[in-house]
């Protein structure tokens, strides 16, 4: 019997972390975007709901495809089983987003004419 594959995918958005469940995810067309496909959240038939979860459900309801800028992706794990998706706030710690600015220019590089 095959397993499907389940990924949990956390990343920064407008200053919130993120932490979403699909089963799949990839380099996406758009350059330098990761895609996530088929989004998984809790079964909605059971009695006690989750209200971070019951937020996140309704931020991407009717989304078939996500396009994360790679900058704002933390991690991407595939995990045994799914959890509970949810939205907190970012607290900063040791994470830094990656790339930083490409470029940037030092006092000394203004030419003078």
């Amino acid at each position: 019997m095959a397993t499907k594959n389940i990924y949990k995918v956390v990343f920064v958005n407008q200053g919130k972390v993120y932490e979403i469940y699909a089963r799949r995810v990839g380099q996406g067309e758009l350059f330098g975007f990761i895609e996530v496909e088929q989004l998984v959240f809790g079964e909605r038939s059971s009695v006690v709901l989750d209200p971070s979860e019951e937020r996140i459900k309704s931020e991407f309801a009717g989304v078939k495809r996500s396009f994360l800028p790679m900058h704002s992706v933390l991690r991407i794990d595939e995990v045994p089983q799914q959890g509970v998706s949810k939205i907190t706030a970012w607290e900063g710690g040791n994470i830094t987003q990656f790339p930083g600015p490409v470029y940037t220019p030092s006092p000394g590089d203004h030419s003078k004419k």
